[in-house]
């Protein structure tokens, strides 16, 4: 019944130990490959190099940020903070997707347009080339790491790979696969740019390519800061998930109706649910709380999403008005 999880957010019996070695493997590659791509710009003398020595640089510190993600969103619940700590993973993406915006993006069309209009010296590209054939290897194999963790909760979930890509409030891992999708993109347009200077002696291609990376890390920034900004400002649990914990709800003999319910994704494998009842006329006291017990007992186990659950008895639509308060 687990498989009702249809975006991925019972994805936490998998817990933190996967997305930090997915994040860790990428944060690697990339630290090593900015400080290459660096010194062959300078060699070259060129915009798309170094472009890409400031893409990989911000993808570095972005994955810094998505560490300090993981490790403070797992401390456990405390009186200041009775709901956990999920809810800060967010945070950090968001801040990482900012610095993948400023610390990427706006210096490549930066660097572009100063090409453009400046002119730039191309240098011996060889040295870059070889960085770029490195890199390319480099960023495919961190790609796969995420790729294959992304791919396995997808199949554990029954859910396609790009719709759980899409949706998948596992925002880390979700940064680690676009981040390094751009790279590879990154790469084909630096070389692409100095290939055209070497043709034609002519920095035009590669501050163009210096541009079109800028606007890809463009896209990528917005891409991750609006789906953290959904979860920052609440999302519910998806449609069929929403109507399975209804069902659950409606499936205990007690309950007349659910006048009202609310959820919300927490984090990845942790959600809310709160939700006014109505039960039967007739029912004791006594007999509503073990209904209660076990209309949440049913709930886990439907979607293991569901970690904090909220019932509160409530006369049914057509009762309201007619009660004590009215008399």
């Amino acid at each position: 019944m687990g498989r009702e999880a249809k975006d991925g957010t019972d994805g936490g019996k998998s817990g933190n130990g996967e997305s930090t070695f997915t994040v860790l493997v990428a944060a690697g590659a990339n630290l090593g490959i900015a400080v290459a791509k660096a010194v062959a710009g300078l060699i070259s003398g060129s915009s798309a190099m170094l472009s890409e020595a400031a893409h990989s640089l911000a993808d570095t510190v972005t994955e810094v940020m998505l560490l300090t993600a993981l490790k403070r969103s797992g401390k456990p619940a405390d009186e200041d903070h009775p709901v956990g700590y999920a809810g800060e993973r967010y945070v950090w993406a968001m801040l990482a997707a900012v610095a993948t915006f400023v610390g990427g993006a706006v210096f490549s069309i930066y660097d572009g347009i100063h090409t453009l209009t400046h002119g730039e010296e191309l240098g011996d590209p060889l040295v870059s080339y070889v960085v770029l054939a490195v890199a390319f290897v480099l960023e495919g194999f961190s790609l796969r790491t995420g790729v294959r963790q992304v791919r396995a909760e997808a199949k554990e979930r029954g859910t396609p790979f790009l719709t759980y890509l899409r949706r998948t409030p596992d925002t880390t891992v979700k940064a680690v696969v676009l981040e390094d999708s751009a790279a590879l993109a990154g790469l084909l347009l630096a070389a692409g740019g100095l290939l055209g200077g070497q043709l034609t002696g002519s920095g035009v291609w590669d501050g163009v390519a210096s541009i079109l990376i800028g606007a890809l890390l463009v896209y990528v920034a917005w891409v991750l800061g609006r789906s953290n900004a959904e979860l920052l400002v609440g999302r519910p649990l998806p449609r069929e998930m929403r109507d399975a914990v209804r069902a659950e709800l409606l499936s205990v003999s007690q309950v007349a109706d659910v006048v009202d319910l609310t959820t919300l994704i927490q984090g990845p494998g942790e959600a809310l649910v709160a939700a006014k009842i109505d039960f039967r006329d007739g029912v004791p006291a006594e007999e509503v709380e073990w209904a209660c017990e076990e209309a949440e007992e049913r709930l886990r186990a439907r979607v293991p999403a569901v970690r904090r659950v909220y019932l509160d008895p409530t006369p049914g639509r057509g009762r309201r008005g007619s009660g004590a308060g009215a008399a």
